[in-house]
């Protein structure tokens, strides 16, 4: 609190443009698409496709170890036993897991284009970090002073109201989204799936008015030529249709009979609802594409071209979706946990996802550790640990091709044929 008092004064004089569309979006929640409907980060979780592909992004995310290490002069070593690996693998704050506040932040990333958590330092005077707080981004106002952010945050304050308080970036991690400007990242429901996801929403409400009618078959009563009706004898007929058939729901259907040479035909499903099914087929893939991920990971049944096999898949969803947010994330942790370059870092260990793929894991460790003519880059007892065994006696040794085609105790020769066997 102490820092947001020390910079209240810039904030006062920091321009805000409320003509701005995006600041506006932000302001007021809402991206209104071609389609009419508005998309915004409530009314797009609605949508299957975008409530899957939040879900899987964000449960990756939460499943990949944050792990830190120590540089040292020949590489580096484990730093688990860091208070850092308790916040970001356990609990960053008193509200959170750890697995619920990497999910909240990548889905405000994803969907708000920006997820937010300051920092609460052990006193004014200390860079030691105690909690890490969320905030949703709608409760926050990123304002550019120089070559420096400003974090206006509507959160809880310390004697238990509701108010604002600013931060530095300092004391602010700021985990943006693809197109960081500087300011603020891009949000993939404004951005990318804006116009896909205002047609899923209308075809969900077409979908869903059309059941609620009893997805029973339109029909349409034809006067024949030469016949007329008049408005009176329109709503009674009206009225007598729906006193013999009713107007809701698993009502039966059967046939009305008809004076004056009325004639009744069933219309069929034209051609417009069966181009909404196709529509509503695509904009999966539509909004898959806008995420990133592979259409058949959210329950489309296209097939992806990241290989074959689940292994192949799955490391294509790391490599190509998953690892640049960490990424972006990492670097975003190391210079704010650390600002002095200190001989700490840490890493998302995207290792861990091969847990369970038994035969992946099986060859990933067999060449890791060394063989026959290569040189291993793990020890036994680095992979003992990842599996949480405990170490062997001799594990920390590299395997070593060259020493191993050379025993340190060579095979005795073998005995001369052209001597006599003793007596």
């Amino acid at each position: 609190m102490d820092r947001a008092i020390a910079v209240h004064n810039q904030l006062e004089y920091a321009d805000v443009p409320s003509s701005d569309a995006v600041r506006m979006g932000e302001i007021f929640g809402e991206y209104p698409s071609v389609s009419g409907a508005v998309v915004n980060e409530s009314t797009a979780m609605r949508v299957s496709a975008v409530y899957a592909g939040v879900r899987l992004l964000a449960g990756a995310v939460a499943t990949t170890p944050c792990s830190f290490y120590r540089r040292t002069d020949d590489g580096r070593e484990s730093a688990n036993g860091h208070d850092y690996w308790w916040l970001f693998n356990e609990q960053p704050c008193g509200r959170f897991s750890a697995a619920t506040f990497w999910e909240f932040i990548t889905m405000q990333s994803l969907l708000r284009g920006d997820g937010i958590a300051y920092m609460v330092r052990a006193n004014r005077y200390s860079a030691r970090v105690t909690d890490v707080i969320p905030v949703p981004r709608s409760n926050v106002d990123i304002i550019r002073v120089g070559d420096r952010l400003l974090y206006r945050i509507y959160d809880q304050l310390a004697d238990g109201t509701w108010g604002y308080f600013t931060a530095t970036q300092d004391d602010v991690l700021h985990f943006s989204g693809f197109g960081f400007n500087g300011v603020h990242g891009m949000s993939v429901i404004q951005w990318g799936a804006k116009q896909a996801i205002g047609i899923a929403i209308k075809a969900d409400e077409h979908a869903g008015a059309t059941f609620a009618g009893g997805a029973s078959v339109q029909y349409a009563v034809k006067v024949p030529a030469g016949k007329t009706m008049t408005r009176d004898m329109q709503d009674e007929f009206r009225h007598a249709w729906v006193a013999k058939y009713g107007s809701g729901v698993g009502h039966s259907k059967i046939p009305l009979i008809l004076t004056e040479g009325l004639d009744v035909s069933e219309l069929s499903m034209t051609s417009v609802d069966a181009q909404l099914l196709e529509s509503r087929r695509y904009g999966v893939e539509d909004i898959a594409r806008a995420f990133g991920i592979p259409p058949h990971m959210i329950g489309s049944a296209n097939v992806t071209a990241w290989g074959t096999g689940i292994e192949q898949m799955g490391l294509g969803f790391l490599k190509y979706a998953v690892r640049p947010h960490l990424t972006r994330w990492q670097q975003e942790m190391n210079r704010k946990l650390f600002p002095i370059r200190d001989a700490v870092f840490l890493e998302f260990n995207v290792d861990g996802h091969m847990e369970g793929d038994s035969k992946a894991q099986a060859e990933y460790f067999g060449k890791a550790l060394g063989g026959p003519g290569a040189l291993g880059w793990m020890t036994v007892n680095e992979v003992r640990r990842l599996k949480n065994l405990p170490a062997l006696p001799g594990g920390d040794v590299l395997f070593d091709p060259g020493k191993a085609a050379k025993p340190d105790n060579p095979k005795p020769a073998a005995p001369d044929e052209h001597l006599e066997p003793d007596a």
